[in-house]
């Protein structure tokens, strides 16, 4: 066996992989878009494998309640308030440095949304929000990328396989977003990280089939498992593009690809925390606006982010813009701090 598939013997030797199979996930690469709960395990588990190229996309900070279920940070990330992606490539490289890992800290939006999926086999979704996820569908149906849903809430989730021209896509599904609370959020109902687990692993396996040519074997279906009650339910969905005439993958509409769907703010779920994304996109001198906040709060710094406290609010800065600002769920609030703080 050549040596550069030695440390994947044990896959190899599993029929459904073997060694040309092998061969081919190493020539791959795959976009992972979130890197919490299901994004944590879905890059651990794909860089194990052998995965040729992970790029990985977050807009987040570590943080001590992540610690319960999102596997690949510690509580040296928390204290250095490393941005998830920077935290779990570092990681990463530790478990498989033959794997190239692309950590992009940026918000994912119909501004990055093509130049990041343009060059990979597969998209994998970490996400915790529809706007996102109608993105991603946008964008896989516009280049004909493969793209793996999951979702996690409470003890349940659910996971969906979308081959553009060949499944069902997100919104033969989900028409449009959910009112707000008209669905469960990790607010809510907290989240469970055997769930986790769970359906990150049925995203991988849907992935490996796939980055080694094995696409027939994905049926479109949504499969909804809930690990308390120890149900499993596999909903078949056929061709629903031409049952129910879906506007996306049948009639070509990119709504939120083309910014006519979606909005600037996002509350962060879980989080007391709104996310404000400028509509400029323009980049920051981190070190000149640390200087400049100086005056009227605590700030701390490193070199992807600062932190900016103004009690009862903290806001973090990315240097693409965006900021979180902790404390609130409004977001005029927020919208409100950064203009003030922030100015543009």
């Amino acid at each position: 066996m050549d040596p550069a598939l030695q440390r994947y013997q044990k896959q190899i030797l599993f029929t459904g992989i073997g060694e040309a199979g092998q061969q081919r996930l190493l020539n791959s690469s795959a976009l992972l878009v979130g890197c919490g709960a299901l994004g944590s395990v879905i890059a651990d588990q794909l860089v194990r494998a052998g995965v040729g190229k992970l790029r990985l996309v977050d807009r987040d900070f570590v943080e001590t309640t992540n610690l319960q279920r999102q596997v690949l940070y510690d509580e040296q990330d928390v204290a250095d308030q490393l941005p998830k992606a920077v935290a779990a490539a570092r990681k990463l490289a530790r478990i498989n440095s033959t794997v190239q890992v692309e950590p992009v800290v940026a918000d994912l939006n119909r501004h990055n949304v093509l130049e990041l999926m343009q060059d990979v086999d597969v998209v994998l979704d970490g996400t915790d929000n529809f706007e996102t996820r109608f993105l991603v569908n946008d964008a896989a149906l516009e280049l004909g990328t493969p793209w793996i849903n999951g979702g996690c809430v409470g003890s349940h989730g659910q996971v969906m396989t979308i081959i553009p021209g060949t499944t069902a896509c997100f919104r033969c599904l989900i028409p449009s977003s959910p009112q707000a609370g008209a669905t469960e959020t990790c607010d809510t109902a907290g989240v469970l990280a055997p769930a986790v687990n769970i359906v990150s692993s049925l995203q991988v396996i849907d992935a490996l089939k796939l980055l080694t040519g094995q696409a027939d074997q994905i049926e479109s279906v949504l499969t909804v498992v809930d690990v308390w009650d120890g149900t499993w339910r596999r909903l078949k969905l056929g061709d629903l593009s031409k049952q129910s005439d879906c506007p996306a993958c049948r009639h070509g509409e990119r709504a939120w690809l083309r910014g006519e769907a979606g909005s600037q703010t996002t509350v962060l779920c879980g989080r007391n925390a709104v996310q404000v994304s400028p509509a400029d996109r323009e980049p920051l001198s981190l070190d000149e606006l640390a200087e400049r906040l100086d005056p009227f709060g605590s700030v701390s710094a490193n070199p992807y982010l600062i932190k900016f406290s103004v009690p009862p609010h903290e806001m973090t800065v990315f240097r693409d813009g965006r900021a979180i600002v902790k404390g609130t769920e409004d977001a005029a609030v927020a919208r409100s701090l950064y203009a003030k703080y922030i100015g543009h």
